[in-house]
């Protein structure tokens, strides 16, 4: 499905709803492209009405371009783990549902090994919850309509990216903050 490059690779995560995992990866260096959309369900060409039902078995994901040379699939597991709950199954806050659960769709066999270490190592540190992450292939991604594209930043106003989103950034931005591009 996707065609690794030298350079350029391509990795997708659902952690919770996309306006928020879009906003926080666009922010990353070496990312060169994030599109919000569907996976891991059984629908072809869900809309977001569809999804929102929770009757697709799909997850609001992102699907990330970027280059393993300016930043690697670690790094961007971390960032991942660290902008959302990964120990709640179906729900991000106030977002309930399979839609929002916490999932990696790999690409490959490398960052299926990748992630399922990652998590390994997060459930072996002492006084941590388990993580509830699915670590699944990826088979089909479909892109979301125009309007989830750049949410963030077309709606900056708005008092779920003032609640929501503004707190996550700040904390990657925090914590983070020799990963960000510049402005």
């Amino acid at each position: 499905m996707y065609m690794e490059a030298t350079r350029e690779s391509v990795a997708v995560f659902g952690g919770g709803c996309f306006w928020c995992t879009e906003a926080v990866f666009k922010k990353l260096k070496g990312v060169s492209k994030v599109l919000p959309g569907y996976a891991g369900g059984s629908t072809e060409n869900p809309t977001y009405k569809e999804v929102s039902s929770g009757t697709t078995g799909h997850a609001e994901v992102i699907s990330i371009a970027f280059d393993k040379l300016v930043v690697s699939y670690k790094t961007l597991l971390t960032i991942f783990f660290a902008s959302h709950d990964s120990t709640t199954p179906n729900r991000q806050g106030a977002d309930v549902g399979t839609q929002y659960r916490s999932v990696i769709f790999y690409t490959n066999e490398d960052q299926k090994k990748e992630a399922e270490d990652f998590i390994a190592k997060l459930n072996a540190e002492e006084g941590g919850e388990t993580i509830v992450t699915e670590v699944v292939p990826l088979t089909k991604f479909f892109e979301a309509e125009d309007y989830h594209h750049d949410y963030y930043e077309q709606n900056k106003g708005a008092p779920y990216c003032q609640l929501v989103i503004n707190p996550k950034l700040e904390k990657v931005q925090a914590e983070f903050a020799g990963l960000l591009k510049s402005i």
